[in-house]
C-alpha cells in the first residue's frame, strides 16, 4: 500500500490536508467522496508532481510576484467580460512571459478540460501557489463572483509587496554605509596605516600621542590576523545561513530579531498589517473564521510570531472569541486587540480588520521614515568621525615631528 497526500474542501468550508494508506488512487478518491469531501489534488507522500518537476529544472524561473499579479488582474477582466474560465485561462497561458507560470497553467488548463473546478486544478499544483490564493479562488466560485475575489487578492497581494519593499528600501542604505565603512577600516588597517608607521620607524611607542598608538595597535592586530579573521566571519556567516535553514534556527533567530530595539517592533507592525489584512480578505470571501485564522497564520513569515498565531486558533476551535483568543496569543498590541474586540461585538469583523490593517500600514510608513531619517545621518557622522580619528592619528606624530625640527 502508498501514502497518499490530500488536500481536501471539507462540508463545513474549510480546506484540509489529510494522510490516507490505499493501494491506488482511485481507491483514495472514491473513499473521500463516499465521506463528502471535495477532493482537490492526491499525490504520493514523498513525491510533489509537477511543482518538484517543474522546479528541478534550473533553467527554469521562479514565479515572479508581479508576473503572478499581472495574470490575475488580467484573469479578473477576461471572466467580468463574460468569457469562460477554461478559455480564459487558455488565452492567457499564451501571453505569460513566465515559463515556469506557462507550464503550470499548462497543466491547470488541463485539469479544468477534465472537468475540475478552477481551485482544484490551482491546489493540484502543490505549493506552487499560496494556500490563501486557493481559499479565495474556493470561496468565489461559491458565491459566483469570482472576478471580483481575484481583484482583492491582487489588491491584497500588491498591499504586503508594498510594506515589504519599503522596509528593503529603508535597509538597504545603511546596510550599504555600513559595508563601506568595514571595507575603509579594511582598507586603511592593511595599506594606509602601514605606510604612514614607515615614518615614524625611529620614534619609540612612548613617543607616540595615546590615540596614534591605540589605532596603530588596532591596525597591526587587524592586519596580522586578516588571514584567519576573513574566512571566520565568512564562515560564521555561512553557519548563521545554513542553520537558519532548519525550523530550530529559524525559530531562534525570529525570536531573537523580535527582542531588538527597534527591528522587534516594526517586524510585529508589519505582521500584524499583514495577518489582519489576509484575515480581512478571507473573511470577504465567505472563508469561516477558523479556516481563515489557519490560512492567515501560514502567512506569517517571522516563524516565532507563527508560534504564537497558532494558539489563537486553538483558542477558536475551543470555543473561546476570536478577540480572546488573539490577547491570549500574546503579540498582538493592546489597540489591534481593542478595535478588533469592538468589530467582533458588533458584527462588522471584516470591516474592523481592514481597519487594523490600514492603520498599521500608516504606522509603518511613518516609523520607516522616522528610522531612515535618524539612522543615516547616525551612520554618516560615525564614518566621518572614523575617518577623522584615523586622519588625526597618523598626522598628529608628522606634526610634533615638525614641531620640535622648529624648535631646534
Amino acid at each position: 500500500m502508498a501514502e497518499y497526500i490530500c488536500r481536501l474542501g471539507a462540508p463545513t468550508g474549510e480546506v484540509i490536508t489529510r494522510t490516507i494508506e490505499a493501494t491506488a488512487e482511485r481507491d483514495v478518491r472514491v473513499k473521500l467522496e463516499r465521506e463528502g469531501f471535495r477532493v482537490f489534488s492526491i499525490a504520493v507522500a514523498g513525491s510533489s508532481g509537477l511543482r518538484r518537476a517543474v522546479g528541478a529544472e534550473p533553467h527554469i524561473r521562479k514565479i515572479k510576484t508581479e508576473d503572478f499579479l499581472l495574470f490575475n488582474q488580467q484573469l479578473s477582466a477576461l471572466l467580468r467580460a463574460g468569457l469562460p474560465i477554461l478559455q480564459a485561462i487558455g488565452i492567457l497561458r499564451k501571453r505569460v512571459p513566465n515559463e515556469r507560470l506557462r507550464i503550470l497553467l499548462e497543466d491547470v488548463e488541463e485539469k479544468i478540460r477534465a472537468g475540475q473546478a478552477l481551485s482544484q486544478a490551482f491546489a493540484a499544483q502543490g505549493d506552487a501557489f499560496p494556500r490563501i490564493y486557493i481559499a479565495s479562488i474556493l470561496a468565489g466560485e461559491r458565491s459566483g463572483s469570482l472576478d471580483e475575489v481575484l481583484l482583492r487578492y491582487v489588491s491584497y497581494q500588491r498591499t504586503i509587496t508594498e510594506a515589504r519593499r519599503k522596509i528593503k528600501k529603508a535597509l538597504s542604505y545603511p546596510a550599504i554605509l555600513v559595508s563601506a565603512s568595514i571595507i575603509l577600516v579594511m582598507v586603511l588597517s592593511t595599506y594606509v596605516i602601514p605606510k604612514f608607521m614607515q615614518l615614524y620607524g625611529g620614534v619609540g611607542a612612548q613617543e607616540l600621542p595615546t590615540i596614534t598608538v591605540i589605532v596603530v595597535s588596532t591596525a597591526e592586530f587587524i592586519s596580522s590576523n586578516l588571514i584567519w579573521l576573513v574566512p571566520t566571519v565568512i564562515g560564521s556567516l555561512i553557519f548563521i545561513l545554513f542553520w537558519r535553514r532548519t525550523p530550530a534556527g529559524r525559530y531562534a533567530i525570529d525570536r531573537w530579531i523580535l527582542r531588538m530595539p527597534v527591528a522587534g517592533e516594526t517586524i510585529r507592525q508589519l505582521t500584524i498589517a499583514q495577518f489582519t489584512r489576509s484575515l480581512a480578505t478571507l473573511l470577504a470571501g465567505g472563508i469561516t473564521l477558523p479556516e481563515s485564522v489557519e490560512i492567515a497564520s501560514e502567512s506569517i513569515t517571522n516563524r516565532a510570531l507563527r508560534h504564537a498565531s497558532e494558539g489563537v486558533l486553538v483558542g477558536i476551535r475551543e470555543g473561546r472569541p476570536f478577540t480572546e483568543s488573539l490577547e491570549a496569543s500574546g503579540w498582538v498590541s493592546d489597540l489591534a486587540l481593542d478595535m478588533i474586540g469592538v468589530g467582533e461585538r458588533s458584527g462588522a469583523l471584516r470591516e474592523m480588520l481592514d481597519e487594523v490593517a490600514n492603520f498599521y500600514d500608516s504606522e509603518l510608513d511613518v516609523r520607516l521614515n522616522t528610522i531612515t531619517t535618524f539612522i543615516e545621518p547616525i551612520i554618516l557622522v560615525f564614518m566621518g568621525s572614523l575617518v577623522m580619528t584615523i586622519l588625526l592619528a597618523m598626522y598628529l606624530p608628522l606634526f610634533y615631528m615638525i614641531g620640535n625640527m622648529g624648535r631646534t
